[in-house]
């Protein structure tokens, strides 16, 4: 601890001695290029000295009452710069004070003061700069891996500064890319934009870089694909930034930098929600979540919470799902009141205590069986808890004076091939049936696609693979799904619910639909394993009630915008009560119903199936 304070001060010290010398030779230089440099300078040239004995010591007073000495050179920044031109100002002022007072004794040339103002300035800044320069080149290792940044904005402006300001790490910037025509050929702290995005193979190869760094955290994940495709082709590594959503503030540093994800790559557009409707919405208000303790059910109480409800209400059949969703509310910072219920949706006793104990006024319905094979045998499973499930606690929701229920759909929905699919358009209908029966409580339905990460879903299942050592195995190689991740699925649902008005079906705008074997194949590269020699991937066929790609609506569905980019609205269809009829059917003849029955009913309330 004593070394370091013998360092700081020998530091300050050092920069103390060289301000001196430079205000010394600031003010000779002054008088030097006055006098054009003269053998035998005039007269005058005498008052050097006495000017130079009084100004010395003010000048270096103001030096450090401007703070001259609190940074450190190694860091120099444009602050300082500012900071040095107040201190030299400062001096130059008490010099044309000087002059003022001695006029009748001293002659001081009227260009002086002014020469003396741009000669300090220029050797206070440039010392500074030189030893920050020196030390970057000083510790700059030389196995430094040479990097090129992908964008010549903010974030890729602050990661170069971190780059050079730590040059002891292991990453030496050579250049920019960016696709803005007016960037190129600019510099950045002495690093040029070398070119186009799409220039990378070349240039990379002509500068022998070693590393690609991603810095636009705005990216979209279509564009980061293509960037990702184009380091591949080059066969770099790389490296990003997170999206505009990780960023907790706004400075980016090295410490940011990690690698791409999947979800980067399928996920990462920015979703931008009107706070204050949501918060009219859900504030001060019950809210029941059905299903709170599976992938999207939890995120939906994650999200609730940050609005303040009076009580959020969270019920699953799940107790290790339960528990862990307990766990993460008891945690937050906010202490939200919430409760949490071990129960099935179907259990119209448990169901009905749950509303007369709580009077929920918002329910998010996101109980379901969703795992297309496993239900394809067992329509009873698949009906009882999509179908009536959703009726149970859709009758409870008119019963007790529910203002708004939300169920959560799914794009399998949309012309289904298989049992959950058409469950869940069963449970559409039936819910926007309720809507134009019952005016008090506003039915809406939010349908979109696969969410990542999700329990089920594709990408856990080839991680696990893939930490086996595969095969990862995929249907089909054309076989193509649409992704959202899961906060920002769940935060188009929470915007949905807040401006809808009743009987709306709310599509959330998924973007582009993503080739299964394209996730497969990153997903094995990302685990630093070659497609085809480490891990290979095996294609097994389409599984019983699987479709080649999915679809968002109908075609007879007049989508129209709404006040959010992302969310599109349809109307529910017009024979949708005879759907409900046929429902209620099967409700009271659940139990007396075999399999094939239950099947030909379920032809009956969806027409639009093509399964079996």
């Amino acid at each position: 601890m004593f070394s370091n304070i013998i360092f700081v001060y020998r530091n300050r010290l050092i920069a103390m001695i060289a301000d001196i010398m430079a205000i010394v030779l600031a003010f000779l230089a002054s008088y030097a290029f006055r006098f054009s440099f003269e053998s035998s300078p005039p007269s005058g040239f005498a008052s050097f000295y006495h000017f130079l004995w009084i100004l010395l010591p003010i000048q270096f007073l103001f030096c450090i009452l401007f703070g001259l000495y609190r940074g450190v050179w190694r860091f120099a920044s444009l602050a300082d710069l500012l900071r040095i031109i107040k201190t030299v100002a400062a001096g130059t002022v008490f010099l044309v004070f000087l002059w003022f007072l001695f006029k009748d004794r001293e002659v001081l040339p009227r260009s002086v003061p002014i020469l003396y103002f741009i000669f300090l300035t220029i050797f206070m800044g440039t010392t500074r700069l030189s030893y920050r320069i020196l030390k970057m080149r000083k510790g700059m290792s030389d196995d430094a891996k040479r990097v090129l940044i992908i964008g010549a904005g903010d974030a890729g402006e602050g990661l170069v500064r971190d780059l050079l300001r730590h040059a002891t790490q292991k990453y030496q910037p050579i250049g920019f890319l960016d696709d803005h025509a007016t960037k190129k050929g600019r510099e950045l702290h002495g690093i040029r934009v070398l070119g186009k995005i799409a220039d990378l193979p070349a240039i990379a190869e002509r500068e022998r870089i070693e590393h690609i760094f991603i810095a636009i955290p705005s990216l979209s994940s279509k564009s980061m694909r293509s960037i990702v495709d184009l380091c591949e082709k080059a066969g770099l590594p790389y490296s990003t930034l997170p999206s505009l959503q990780e960023l907790t503030s706004s400075q980016v540093h090295l410490g940011n930098i990690r690698k791409v994800s999947v979800e980067d790559l399928i996920g990462r557009e920015e979703v931008h929600i009107d706070t204050t409707k949501i918060t009219d919405f859900l504030n001060g208000e019950v809210v029941l979540v059905t299903g709170g303790g599976g992938s999207i059910g939890s995120e939906l109480c994650r999200q609730i919470a940050r609005f303040a409800p009076k009580k959020l209400i969270v019920v699953d059949h799940s107790e290790f799902n339960l528990y862990l969703i307990d766990q993460e509310l008891a945690s937050l910072s906010n202490r939200v009141q919430y409760s949490v219920c071990l129960g099935s949706v179907v259990d119209v006793a448990f169901m009905e205590q749950i509303f007369q104990r709580y009077q929920p006024k918002v329910v998010f319905h996101a109980a379901a069986y969703k795992h297309v094979p496993l239900l394809e045998d067992q329509i009873d499973v698949a009906i009882k808890n999509n179908i009536l499930g959703t009726k149970i606690v859709a009758d409870l929701a008119v019963q007790y004076g529910v203002e708004r229920f939300i169920l959560i759909s799914t794009d399998k929905a949309v012309n289904p091939t298989n049992i959950m699919g058409s469950t869940k358009r069963a449970a559409e209908f039936y819910c926007n049936a309720l809507n134009q029966e019952h005016g008090k409580t506003r039915f809406m339905v939010v349908r979109f696609g696969n969410v990542i990460n999700s329990a089920g879903s594709v990408v856990p299942l080839f991680r696990k693979q893939i930490e086996m050592g595969g095969p990862v195995t995929v249907t089909h190689p054309d076989i193509t799904r649409y992704f959202m991740t899961i906060p920002e699925a769940c935060r188009l649902i929470l915007q949905a619910g807040s401006f809808g008005e009743g009987g709306e079906i709310f599509v959330l705008d998924m973007g582009e639909p993503i080739k299964i074997q394209y996730i497969a194949e990153r997903l094995i590269q990302f685990a630093g394993k070659e497609v085809g020699v480490d891990v290979q991937i095996v294609y097994t066929g389409l599984r019983p009630g699987e479709k080649l790609f999915e679809e968002l609506f109908y075609a007879h569905e007049a989508l129209a915008p709404t006040m959010h980019e992302k969310i599109m609205r349809s109307s529910a269809d017009a024979d949708i009560m005879s759907c409900r009829g046929k429902i209620d059917v099967v409700a009271s003849e659940f139990y007396s119903l075999s399999q094939a029955q239950m099947l030909a009913l379920l032809v009956e309330i969806v027409p639009e199936y093509q399964g079996k």
